[in-house]
């Protein structure tokens, strides 16, 4: 009998406990990315929203409240979806050349969450005009609300389907 060393190399431990599957479906680097990336977008997109509640506001004084966030909304939209996805696709999911396919789905994943968000929006901003200390930043609050709903889904939505590899 001759002994033979055995030369494999270890298995490298797979994740287990109860998150077990979504860490190994949530690769650690990417997910910094996106969070840091997330969060530039967020704020960018909540500025560009902001901003655009302040002129309708000025603009349309008469108007509800409601309407004036699902309108600013529906303008910030365009600007905030192209700076994300520039941003995803060049920091986060690095990815190279399909510019205007990615575009398209990058901007099919935000459709799909634009009816969810015309309904979150008025609800949300009706909800803050209840409360006496919230009702002057209340389209701001549903906004904020608002972005945190569409900031996890769109992550999912990016990594299965505008940035699949």
């Amino acid at each position: 009998m001759t002994n033979s060393v055995s030369t494999a190399m270890p298995e490298t431990p797979r994740p287990h406990g109860p998150f077990a599957s979504l860490r190994r479906k949530l690769p650690a680097g990417e997910v910094i990315r996106f969070l840091m990336v997330g969060g530039f977008n967020t704020l960018f997109s909540l500025l560009l929203y902001s901003g655009f509640v302040i002129l309708y506001s000025h603009l349309l004084p008469h108007r509800g409240k409601p309407l004036i966030a699902d309108l600013s909304s529906i303008c910030a939209k365009p600007i905030a979806i192209t700076v994300a996805f520039l941003c995803y696709k060049h920091f986060v999911f690095r990815t190279k050349g399909n510019y205007l396919k990615e575009l398209l789905r990058c901007f099919a994943v935000y459709g799909v969450s634009t009816p969810a968000e015309l309904v979150i929006l008025p609800v949300a901003t009706h909800l803050f005009l209840a409360p006496a200390l919230t009702h002057p930043y209340a389209p701001f609050l549903a906004g904020i609300v608002n972005a945190g709903i569409i900031a996890t889904y769109s992550y999912f939505a990016h990594k299965k389907f505008s940035f699949k590899r």
